[in-house]
C-alpha cells in the first residue's frame, strides 16, 4: 500500500509522457509506480488477473494506466490517463498520452500544464517523426524540462554506443528546434532498469535514475507570470434582501498576487477601482495567488462581465489586440483555411476571428519552415496571423501560459480544432 504521509507538505511536479507508439510509455509509468511501491493491493490483483486473462506470462504493467476498455483491447493508449502517487520527497500527478498521430490533440491537452516532457525513444529505433513532433510541442508548451528516457536497452544487449548515438541524433534536432534544458536516461521499463532502481546491466551510465530525477528537477511556476492577471468567468448577483446590493466577481487567478486594498483595473475598458474583500468560498482572505478560484469585490459599481481581465493599475500591463500572431497546432481532419471563420476562446472571453495568414509550416521531417502554404491539415505546426472581431486581452505564452493560450472552435461543429500560443 502506497505510503502518502506528509503528502500535503511536499511540492508537486506534473509530468507528462509522449513518443511513438510501443515506445513503452505505459509500462514505464506502470513500472515506476509498481518498484516506488505506489500501487495499492487491490490495483495489482486487478492488473494481474487482466494480465493473466490477455495471456501474457508476466504481469502487464501497462494495464496500470491504459484504463480505457479500447486500450485495452488494442494494447495502446488512446485517451490521456491521469495518475497520483508520492514518494518521501515529492509528490506527482503524471499524463499518460497517446503515441499515435492523430492522437496528437490529446498530447497537447495532456503536456499543457506540465513541468516537465518524458519523451521516450525506442533504442532499437531511434529518434522517430513522432518524437520530433512530441519534441517541439512540448517546447511549443514552455515545458521547461525534458527528459528524453531511451528505452528497451534490454533489446540492443544494453549498448552505450546505439545510447549515444540516440543522444547525438536527438542533439542535432534538439538545438535546430531551440529546445533546451535536455537530459537523457537509458533504461528499460519492462525489467525496470535505471526507473527507480540504478540498472546492474549499464554500469557505464553514472547518471540519475529516472525517478532520482524526477524527485530532485526543480518545480517551476508554470501557471501565469509575476503580474496579476484575473479573468472574470461570473458577476454573482444574488437576488435576496440579506445581500441586497452584493455584487462580486468570480474567476480563478491566472498569475500573480491580489491583496485587499489594491487598485485594479478593467480590461479591456480601461475602468479603475480598489479590491475591497477577497473570498474563497465562505472564506475571507486577505490575499490570493495563482491558481486559486476566488470571489472579488471592488469599492466601485462599474461594468464588468464575464470575458473581462482584471490586473494590477501599477504592473505590467496586458496587450490588447485584435491582430495577433501566434503558432498553432491543428487538430482537425478539416483543413485550416485562410480567411475562413473560426471562434476564438481565450481565457474566459469568446468572439470570431479569421485567419489572415499562414506565416510558415515546420516540417517536422526536415525541420524546415515551409513558406507559402495555403491551409494546414491535421497535425500540422505552424505559425499563423489573426483577426479578430473584439480586442483580446492577453500576454505572450512565454510570460503567462493561460493569458498566452487560446483555441480554435468550428463554429459549424462546434469542435476544438486547433491550440494556439501567442507569441
Amino acid at each position: 500500500m502506497p505510503d502518502t504521509r506528509g503528502y500535503l507538505d511536499m511540492q508537486l511536479l506534473r509530468f507528462s509522457t509522449a513518443g511513438s507508439v510501443d515506445d513503452g510509455k505505459s509500462t514505464l509509468i506502470g513500472r515506476l509506480l509498481y518498484d516506488s511501491k505506489s500501487i495499492f493491493e487491490d490495483q495489482l490483483e486487478a492488473v494481474e488477473e487482466a494480465s493473466k486473462s490477455r495471456g501474457n506470462e508476466e504481469v502487464n504493467l501497462a494495464l496500470l494506466t491504459d484504463g480505457l476498455r479500447a486500450e485495452r483491447e488494442q494494447g495502446i493508449t488512446i485517451d490521456v490517463a491521469y495518475r497520483y502517487f508520492a514518494t518521501p520527497k515529492r509528490k506527482f500527478i503524471i499524463a499518460d498520452t497517446p503515441g499515435h498521430i492523430q492522437y496528437t490533440r490529446n498530447m497537447v491537452t495532456g503536456a499543457s500544464t506540465a513541468g516537465l516532457s518524458i519523451i521516450l525513444v525506442d533504442a532499437r529505433h531511434g529518434v522517430l517523426e513522432q518524437t520530433v513532433r512530441h519534441s517541439y510541442i512540448s517546447s511549443l508548451l514552455g515545458i521547461p524540462h525534458i527528459l528524453v528516457a531511451i528505452n528497451k536497452m534490454d533489446l540492443v544487449d544494453y549498448s552505450e554506443e546505439t545510447y549515444n548515438k540516440i543522444i547525438a541524433d536527438y542533439t542535432k534536432m534538439s538545438e535546430t528546434l531551440h529546445i533546451k534544458n535536455v537530459v537523457f536516461i537509458p533504461i528499460s521499463a519492462r525489467d525496470g532498469d535505471n526507473v527507480v532502481n540504478h540498472s546492474t546491466n549499464m554500469d557505464w551510465y553514472k547518471g540519475p535514475a529516472l525517478l532520482e530525477y524526477l524527485e530532485s528537477v526543480p518545480v517551476e511556476q508554470t501557471e501565469g507570470s509575476d503580474a496579476f492577471r484575473y479573468p472574470v468567468q461570473y458577476v454573482i448577483r444574488p437576488i435576496s434582501s440579506k445581500f441586497p446590493d452584493f455584487r462580486g466577481y468570480a474567476g480563478r487567478v491566472a498569475g500573480g498576487v491580489l491583496k485587499v486594498g489594491d487598485k485594479v483595473k478593467v480590461l479591456p475598458s480601461g475602468q479603475e477601482s480598489t479590491v475591497t474583500r477577497i473570498s474563497q468560498s465562505d472564506k475571507e482572505l486577505q490575499q490570493a495567488t495563482a491558481p486559486l478560484s476566488i470571489d472579488v469585490e471592488l469599492a466601485d459599481d462599474i461594468d464588468i462581465s464575464r470575458g473581462d481581465t482584471l490586473v494590477k493599475s501599477d504592473e505590467k500591463q496586458p496587450q490588447i489586440e485584435q491582430d495577433i500572431t501566434l503558432d498553432v497546432c491543428w487538430f482537425n481532419e478539416q483543413p485550416l483555411q485562410i480567411r475562413k471563420k473560426y471562434i476564438i476562446r481565450q481565457t474566459t472571453s469568446e468572439t470570431l476571428g479569421i485567419v489572415r495568414s499562414i506565416n510558415y509550416r515546420r516540417n517536422i521531417n526536415t525541420l524546415e519552415k515551409e513558406q507559402n502554404v495555403a491551409e494546414l491539415n491535421m497535425n500540422d505546426i505552424a505559425e499563423i496571423s489573426i483577426h479578430t472581431a473584439n480586442p483580446l486581452v492577453f500576454d505572450s505564452y512565454k510570460e503567462n501560459r493561460i493569458t498566452g493560450s487560446l483555441i480554435f472552435i468550428d463554429p459549424d461543429t462546434n469542435e476544438t480544432v486547433g491550440a494556439g500560443m501567442i507569441k
